[in-house]
């Protein structure tokens, strides 16, 4: 009793608080560094989700470098006959564009190469780069009339992931996971995936911070798993270390842990307790996870031969639709190289093979294993591309520029209407003309899926409210179910 009330009063005590000034500052200002929050006041909050949701869980396909929507979904046969025409100030309408264009003689109009059809029964157009794809455009929602903020990669990523454009808010999966909690114990409930696209393998990088938790308790960051080696580093035990002595040193951490939690309550200690015990839980749940073994030769043989190759999309599909059947919330994968300022038509062609196969592939089998119903899948990159050509044009080669006035989401699953096509475009693929979709509408309507007002999923942080949607967005209720 007198040790511990000792201990309490070195604490209060000017010339050790003095002592450990220099440590405690320095601890200040990396958790400022790695986005936690000196003063974050509340944890997960009650009263969610608000109504019985129709998803429980989301796979997020995010398409990195952003898909030429007129190349893919969004057909524009006139522009056959303006092929090499300057595009009109009528349309531009003094549009920002980029400085990667903005240099050029001239912004001539670039028709897509490729050959579109409708395909089901909902008479959805698609165009022949993306076969697979295709033959399930019953089960998709496609909304054309997507439209965001920002004109170039990483602001437009982090807009799309965090509601804003600056770096340091909580990305939507993390809102999720604070929001709802988890339905699995021995996985996280936020989980990223990442692939590089052959497409073009150089492409923009990503973050970290495109899934951290910003200002919201660590806990609820995203946990990427690698694709080399252990999927989360130090999963295996060292040499000479087993099962028991690695409990046995947990338990004694731990201890200590809670033993300081007394003492100064920092919640931040709480999410360190959690980890250490959600990390050895791990140990046996992620080998399990990742082995294929018990997968069927035909299941692996609808995602394509890349299925085999470890950190490839279709490995990272059919991972997410592990994942579901694990019930974990949220499930990202970020697939790189969409980013495709010239020779398009060669580039593209990588990107699809990369990709068509094994998005149809993942949705057929989330269907077949009844997940499908309460799994809302969602596919799309942070803008779209421009209508005319960055560099040399020729009839069979273009570049595309960035567009953020106007590109293309894909949903299925559950909640949306399936074989639906929301929104319309200009003949030139450049304004949106009918049922215009914002980013902040987007992830107002992901959340309202999982039966959250995103009005109400709120943190006070440095004294307001914030949200992912900040003070903006609508569910677009027209594509729901």
């Amino acid at each position: 009793m007198f040790k511990n009330k000792f201990k309490t009063q070195d604490h209060l005590n000017r010339r050790v608080f003095m002592r450990g000034g220099a440590c405690a500052m320095g601890a200040a200002a990396m958790a400022s560094l790695g986005q936690q929050s000196a003063f974050a006041a509340t944890d997960v909050p009650g009263g969610f989700p608000n109504f019985a949701p129709k998803a429980k869980r989301i796979i997020y396909l995010f398409q990195s470098g952003a898909p030429s929507q007129m190349d893919m979904f969004d057909p524009k046969p006139k522009m056959a006959e303006r092929f090499g025409e300057d595009l009109p100030k009528s349309i531009r309408k003094g549009q920002r564009i980029t400085t990667m264009t903005s240099g050029q003689k001239s912004l001539p109009v670039a028709p897509s190469i490729y050959k579109f059809k409708q395909h089901g029964e909902s008479g959805m157009w698609m165009s022949e780069l993306i076969p697979n794809m295709a033959s399930i455009a019953d089960k998709f929602c496609m909304v054309r009339s997507m439209f965001t903020e920002a004109i170039n990669h990483d602001p437009a990523i982090t807009f799309c992931q965090t509601g804003s454009q600056l770096a340091g808010r909580p990305s939507i999966g993390s809102w999720a996971g604070y929001g709802l909690g988890s339905e699995c114990r021995d996985l996280p409930t936020y989980v990223v995936l990442t692939s590089f696209g052959s497409g073009r393998p150089d492409d923009q990088p990503l973050y970290d911070r495109l899934w951290g938790s910003g200002f919201l308790p660590s806990k609820h960051q995203g946990v990427k798993f690698r694709n080399n080696g252990d999927p989360v580093l130090y999963l295996s035990n060292p040499d000479g270390i087993d099962v028991g002595m690695r409990r046995r040193t947990i338990d004694r951490i731990v201890a200590l842990n809670r033993e300081r939690l007394k003492e100064v309550a920092d919640p931040e200690i709480e999410t360190r307790i959690a980890q250490y015990e959600m990390a050895f839980r791990m140990q046996d749940s992620v080998p399990q996870l990742m082995d294929f073994s018990d997968e069927t030769k035909e299941t692996l043989d609808s995602y394509g031969p890349d299925v085999h190759r470890a950190g490839s999309y279709a490995s990272n599909c059919l991972i997410a639709r592990r994942l579901a059947e694990r019930d974990v919330r949220f499930v990202q994968l970020f697939h790189m190289g969409w980013d495709h300022h010239n020779n398009l038509p060669k580039k593209i062609r990588g990107q699809v093979n990369d990709t068509d196969q094994a998005t149809a592939a993942l949705i057929n089998d989330l269907e077949q294993r009844g997940l499908l119903e309460d799994t809302l899948v969602v596919w799309g990159g942070e803008f779209g591309r421009t209508i005319y050509s960055q560099g040399k044009l020729t009839k069979q080669s273009y570049g595309r520029d960035h567009h953020p006035k106007c590109f293309t989401v894909l949903m299925a699953g559950a909640g949306v209407k399936s074989g639906l096509t929301y929104g319309a475009t200009d003949d030139y693929c450049y304004n949106i003309t009918e049922n215009p979709v914002h980013v902040h509408d987007l992830n107002a309507t992901i959340l309202h899926l999982m039966g959250i007002d995103h009005e109400k999923l709120t943190y006070r942080y440095q004294g307001r409210d914030f949200r992912l949607t900040d003070v903006h967005g609508h569910v677009v209720h027209d594509i729901l179910s």
